[in-house]
């Protein structure tokens, strides 16, 4: 299974690239990282005058390219970061203008990736992905969620706590 992961944080070395990063190197043959802050997407146009952006050329390399689409965000005030929420705004370009595209997301697998300072994220963070996903018609595998609150401030440093949640994520996800 070929996963694209498309990242949407304004820290390139923060808590959730860090997760992500680990996520790639326990899997680096199925996984590919889109960084959006690599891309310039500009936010969705109910005139469709965006249309000259990176937005079209990333996606129709994820829908053509692989099996899987995870969104990876940090919980910003209870939801996805202004990079993610701009890209899945932008999905919408696949409802109206380029509908064939928009077609093939139906069936490809799509997760999230998320980091956050609380014990568990507020149930409405996962829900903006669960109902977008839901709407497209994409089966959603689920989210890995690690926080990064009291001991736990950098991530990327506690390998034990890494192991238990990307290989309960995966065997969940991907079985």
């Amino acid at each position: 299974m070929k996963i694209a992961i498309v990242l949407g944080t304004s820290r390139r070395n923060g808590n959730t690239a860090n997760l992500v990063e680990y996520f790639i190197e326990q899997y680096p043959a199925q996984c590919t990282l889109f960084h959006l802050s690599n891309y310039d997407i500009a936010p969705y146009d109910y005139n469709f005058n965006n249309q000259d952006d990176d937005f079209l050329p990333l996606i129709t390399n994820i829908i053509e390219n692989y099996d899987a689409i995870i969104l990876a965000s940090p919980v910003y005030w209870y939801a996805p970061s202004a990079q993610m929420k701009v890209f899945m705004d932008r999905l919408s370009d696949l409802l109206v203008i380029n509908k064939p595209l928009g077609r093939k997301l139906k069936g490809m697998s799509a997760g999230v990736i998320a980091t956050g300072v609380v014990s568990k994220p507020n149930t409405c963070f996962e829900e903006i992905f669960r109902a977008t996903f839901n709407y497209l018609h994409m089966p959603y595998i689920g989210m890995l969620y690690c926080t990064y609150a009291d001991e736990i401030e950098n991530i990327a440093s506690h390998q034990q706590y890494l192991d238990k949640h990307v290989s309960t994520y995966v065997t969940t996800a991907f079985a």
